[in-house]
């Protein structure tokens, strides 16, 4: 990247700049394209290692997994992901109240780094300490980097603010775009846990970047904008001793008891992720402080956040269900040419960094036709998406009996028509929510925005342990219409949802 630093044309005299911005991007853009390369490297890998068992001799590939069935994988699965996001609050605030942005992002690479490490360590103990780690850290980072991007610009008003974001999210795609074809054909073609040490290899760059480049962020992204206070230490540090004392008695004695299985830490941790949600919009609800326009406007944003769930809950069935289909019944050659199945996971940000700036210019070029759809028309359009792409997934699933395998461009349009449905609902509902959050919530509605991924994956854990087959045409078909229901009734209250928003459109 040292060839896009360059000096400002303008002024001779000023700083080295990433692309006309501040040069603490490149150090941000770097750091999480790494980051992201480990994360998404590392789930690439998550669902073929936990089905996979002893090594196949007919076909020469790897064993060495834990050999786990696909209902408890997804389950484990959708879990992780869902923890990832749950733990962007509590990362927001230990970056507000403990660390400061820049501190808790460099801890946060170091948690990661060494949930990697863990999880290229065999054994099933090992596994669930490396998930238990990437997830804290993720979550401690994801909630802060974003953050300390804002912390380059001066103030909303500064006209480069929207390009740096975009350039950072591009940073995203990118790490989230290499990382299945190294990370995963390394880890499933060849060695789980050397592909998993490939992670930590990923993150171990990106945490060195970060380190290097710290002198070129904004000193604010060291303060602690609202520390705690003396007491506000001693209270929290009481209650976080009591809570894991607490629980690990309780535990301790499920285990001494001999009662012990893998659903007793799933299903705390689901009910977790549907409830603490709930409760969270509840609380804000509730709150009396609100004026009778931000009650409105938080009315309305439940229904988006419904939405949102909805779709989530469909869309990251992607790195579950759609995987275990694409490894057992889709084609692994194209013209000749033999590919990991971890390569599918490269398609959602191959088609986000292409169809991304085709959409902002297409709602530009409505906006000045007086034609661009509403907010609540993109979130409808996003749930029929996404809901359409798993009836046409029943399309190959059908096809796919006995040892028939199904054309691998079934999947790739499945992946396009999720993606732009993702287009549609994702950066529309950032937006959103930085629109209707009340003014006392401004800071943590962004936590309360990804507690939607949580519910949508937390719902479909929760099925998956219950003993839904998710993997089955008729739970396809009943999601997909769902979805698409769902999609519609939004669209049918479309006037009475604008009419709870107020002024934002």
């Amino acid at each position: 990247m040292a060839s896009s630093l360059t000096k400002d044309s303008a002024d001779p005299s000023a700083e080295k700049t990433f692309f006309g911005h501040p040069r603490g991007l490149a150090t941000l853009f770097m750091t999480e394209m790494w980051e992201r390369f480990s994360y998404y490297g590392m789930r690439a890998l998550l669902v073929y290692y936990l089905v996979s068992g002893g090594a196949d001799a007919a076909t020469g590939s790897q064993g060495g997994g834990l050999a786990m069935t696909a209902a408890t994988t997804t389950a484990i699965y959708s879990v992780y992901v869902s923890m990832v996001y749950l733990m962007a609050m509590p990362g927001g605030w230990f970056g507000d109240r403990v660390w400061g942005a820049r501190k808790t992002v460099a801890i946060a690479g170091f948690v990661i780094m060494g949930g990697h490490l863990s999880l290229a360590l065999p054994g099933q103990a090992m596994f669930f300490v490396g998930l238990i780690l990437v997830a804290t850290g993720s979550g401690l980072l994801k909630a802060n980097i974003s953050t300390m991007v804002g912390h380059l610009y001066d103030g909303p008003e500064d006209p480069r603010r929207d390009g740096g974001f975009t350039l950072f999210y591009i940073g995203i795609n990118l790490g989230a775009f290499v990382a299945p074809l190294v990370v995963g054909t390394v880890g499933k073609e060849y060695n789980w846990h050397l592909g998993f040490a490939l992670a930590a290899v990923g993150m171990g760059l990106g945490l060195t970047q970060f380190l290097l480049g710290t002198k070129h962020l904004s000193p604010k992204s060291s303060q602690v904008p609202n520390p705690l206070t003396p007491e506000e230490r001693s209270a929290v540090i009481t209650k976080v001793v009591l809570a894991v004392v607490g629980i690990a008695v309780f535990y301790g004695a499920v285990v001494w008891l001999g009662y012990y299985t893998l659903n007793w830490a799933l299903v705390p941790l689901t009910l977790a992720g549907l409830i603490i949600p709930i409760a969270v919009l509840a609380r804000i609800k509730r709150d009396k402080d609100l004026s009778g326009s931000e009650q409105s406007k938080m009315t309305a944003y439940i229904w988006f956040f419904i939405a949102a769930a909805v779709f989530w809950m469909i869309y990251d069935q992607g790195g579950s269900t759609l995987s275990l289909f694409a490894d057992d019944k889709t084609a692994g050659t194209v013209f000749g040419f033999d590919f990991s199945a971890t390569w599918y996971q490269s398609l959602n940000p191959l088609f986000v960094m292409a169809l991304a700036p085709v959409f902002a210019w297409l709602w530009l070029w409505l906006a000045r036709k007086n034609q661009e759809p509403n907010t609540i028309v993109k979130f409808a359009m996003g749930l029929v998406l996404i809901g359409a792409s798993f009836f046409v997934f029943i399309v190959p699933m059908g096809m796919a009996t006995g040892d028939v395998k199904v054309s691998p461009m079934w999947l790739v349009s499945i992946y396009m028509i999720q993606t732009i449905g993702e287009l549609c609902v994702s950066p529309v509902g950032l937006s959103v929510t930085t629109k209707m959050a009340p003014q006392k919530y401004a800071s943590q509605m962004m936590g309360v925005w990804f507690l939607a991924v949580t519910a949508g994956d937390c719902t479909t854990s929760l099925l998956s342990i219950a003993g839904v087959d998710l993997n089955g045409t008729s739970v396809i078909g009943f999601e997909a219409a769902a979805a698409v229901l769902a999609g519609f009734a939004i669209y049918s209250y479309r006037k009475k949802v604008q009419s709870l928003m107020g002024s934002v459109h």
